[in-house]
Order: structure tokens, then C-alpha cells, then sequence
């Protein structure tokens, strides 16, 4: 390539980064405020899965008295691997610690994707994965769930060819809330491609596929600590992956990839397990009453969910029109404008003060 200095260095930029349509991420509170009139402390978020009673209470303290901030963090993560261990039930030499499980999946497809490579994505489900795809130099190629939003098994095998690389399943799914069944996985797996299953969500349906991980060597399995202990602003992942592609992840991620307050936050999590699991209980029993409440409502048809959310198709109104309204009053749920999703929104789990405040809302909006 010739350098054009009219242009300077943007004739020099890859080429097909010029398509990527960027991830959309969550609005942060203050916008929300500032958009809606509501203050911060009165807005009810119900737009991003995330945890609504927060982190630990040893997480704040330790935090809080951690005196070595100036230090760099230990870069392969050692006081983690055991308490993982612990937790995981599958050995150390099987887990990568991440800045999120966003990381993770960029990690991975880094492992696997050569230009034009292709990923298989079972949509509607977490925008991350097409997204990844394209910032490693991959494909994306989309295979859409059948109506009751279950893996395609068939089209996705249909869809494989030389160039396929890696499949991602989310279990329990983002935004559908069901989780896949096991032979589903396994006959996934059987093909030979690498099966990423995501289970960001595990802690609130208890279904995992971790423990195969060591007998397969094209299964990996991620998980997240932004939901079930509430470290979404500290970005804390892991996987589970076959150990010659866990050594080969430890060797291309950046040295210092999970900061020392997020190590601090992961370990104090795992040492507070039964705190957490509460609030995990918590979490579910509110997500039946949601469910229930709005079912009886009937403006709102809430879908079974595993998840700390539940996607709902609008019985009547618009879905843009009553998230819209939500806004105006400082609640936010997600709208998701696609074709798989027509007319539908997605609702986070809150307490029970939130779960009122939002039906008594969609009352007072349906009746003007």
C-alpha cells in the first residue's frame, strides 16, 4: 500500500473495521438523570441485569482499607486460582481470570480466528459476540433460534463449513432468559468446532456445562461476576477452557489485564458465598412475583426466564412508547428495535419496591 500523505494515516487503518457497527452499551446514571429530570437516587434501573443490592459488604471494606493501590497487580491472578477452584469444581489449570467476560470472548476469538474466519451466532442474543467477531477479523454468520427462541441445532450445523471456527450459545440466554439443554451442547460439541457457552447468568438457573470442560477439547465455558455478586462496574470474569487453550490465553492476554480492586472484590465475593446466595434467592423469588404481577396485569407477557430478567411481549401498546414513558418517570427497562424482538422490552429484576413502582406505572400509563 502506497501512503498518501493527503490522507495521511487512514489509508493505512484495516479495512474492514470501516463496517463495525459499535456495541451499545447501557446508559450511565447520570445521563439517565439528566435525560429524565429524576434524580440519581431515585431513578429504578432496570435496564441492565445488573445486581440491585450490590456487591458484598466485605467487598466495600476491603476495598476501602486496601492501602497498595500504587502497586500493580499480580499479573497471573494467584490468590484467585484456589478460591476458583473451590467454586468452579474443576482445576486451576482450567481457568483464566478476565476484565469481564467481554474479555474473555476476545481472548478466545483471538485464539481461533485467522481473516475471514467464521463464528457462529444464534440470534437474538448477546450483541458482544458479533461485535467481537468483527474486531478480531472474523465473520459473523447468523443463525436465528426457532420461535420459542431454543437453539437451532440443525441450521446451526447446516451453517458449518472449513471456515468455522467457534459457536456461542448463551446459557441462560441474553435477552430470552431460557437456557440450552445439555444434548444440545454435547451434539454441538460433536462437530468438532469450538463451543463457547456463556453462562454469565448460571448462578440464577444452576444449570452448567463446566464440569465437562476437562473432557472436551473444544469446550469452553465463561462466566461473569457483574450479575449474581454485583461487580458489574469492576469487571470480573473467568472461563473454563481445555488447558492447552487456557495456557495459550494466559500468554496473549495483556499483562496486567484485572485491576487490583477487581481481584480484591472476586476474592472477597468467593469468601462471602453464602451472603451472595441469598441475595441470589432474593433475586429469583422477586423475578416469580414480577412474572406473576405483570401476567395478571396483561399489558405486559412476561416469557419464562433462568435469568435475573425476564423479556416480555407488549399485549397492549407499543413497546417503544411505553419505554419511552417509563423514562419520562425514572424507570428504564431495554427496548430492543430488531425483527426477532419486534414489540418487545426486557426487564430487570429489582427489589420489590421497584417491581410496585413499575406495574403501578404501566397502570398509569395505559390509562393516560
Amino acid at each position: 500500500m502506497t501512503y498518501d500523505p493527503i490522507r495521511g494515516a487512514e489509508n493505512l487503518i484495516r479495512g474492514d473495521l470501516a463496517g463495525i457497527e459499535p456495541y451499545e452499551p447501557i446508559v450511565p446514571l447520570e445521563t439517565l438523570s439528566e435525560r429524565s429530570g429524576v434524580p440519581v437516587e431515585k431513578l429504578i434501573k432496570l435496564d441492565g441485569n445488573e445486581n440491585p443490592y450490590g456487591c458484598s459488604p466485605r467487598v466495600r471494606r476491603a476495598l476501602a482499607d486496601y492501602s497498595f493501590y500504587h502497586i500493580y497487580p499480580d499479573p497471573l491472578h494467584s490468590e484467585l486460582q484456589e478460591p476458583l477452584e473451590g467454586y468452579v469444581g474443576v482445576g486451576q489449570k482450567h481457568i483464566v481470570v478476565g476484565s469481564g467476560s467481554d474479555e474473555l470472548i476476545d481472548l478466545v476469538l483471538r485464539v481461533f480466528l485467522e481473516p475471514g474466519d467464521k463464528v457462529i451466532n444464534c440470534v437474538p442474543t448477546f450483541g458482544m459476540y458479533p461485535f467481537s467477531t468483527a474486531v478480531c477479523g472474523g465473520k459473523t454468520v447468523t443463525v436465528p433460534r426457532d420461535d420459542a427462541y431454543e437453539v437451532d441445532v440443525a441450521a446451526v450445523k447446516s451453517a458449518i463449513d472449513e471456515r468455522t471456527k467457534v459457536i456461542f450459545i448463551a446459557s441462560p440466554n441474553n435477552p430470552t432468559g431460557n437456557a440450552t439443554l445439555p444434548n444440545v451442547i454435547l451434539e454441538l460439541v460433536d462437530t468438532g468446532v469450538v463451543v463457547v457457552v456463556d453462562e454469565a447468568y448460571y448462578e440464577f438457573s444452576g444449570r452448567t456445562f463446566a464440569p465437562l470442560v476437562p473432557a472436551y477439547p473444544n469446550l469452553i465455558v465463561l462466566r461473569s461476576f457483574s450479575k449474581w455478586a454485583g461487580l458489574g462496574g469492576l469487571r470480573a470474569g473467568y472461563g473454563i477452557l481445555p488447558f492447552n487453550i487456557a495456557e495459550l490465553v494466559r500468554r496473549i492476554k495483556m499483562p496486567y489485564n484485572v485491576n487490583i480492586a477487581a481481584m480484591i472484590a472476586v476474592r472477597e465475593s468467593l469468601a462471602d458465598i453464602d451472603y451472595l446466595r441469598d441475595r441470589v434467592k432474593a433475586i429469583i423469588a422477586e423475578r416469580e412475583r414480577l412474572s406473576a404481577m405483570l401476567k395478571e396485569q396483561g399489558v405486559l407477557l412476561p416469557l419464562p426466564s433462568e435469568a435475573n430478567f425476564i423479556l416480555c411481549r407488549v399485549a397492549r401498546g407499543d413497546a417503544r412508547e411505553i419505554k419511552q414513558g417509563l423514562d419520562k418517570k425514572g424507570i428504564f427497562i431495554r427496548y430492543f428495535d430488531t425483527p426477532l424482538l419486534r414489540n418487545m422490552l426486557r426487564i430487570s429484576v429489582g427489589k420489590p419496591e421497584h417491581t410496585d413502582a413499575l406495574v403501578e406505572a404501566l397502570a398509569k400509563l395505559e390509562g393516560g
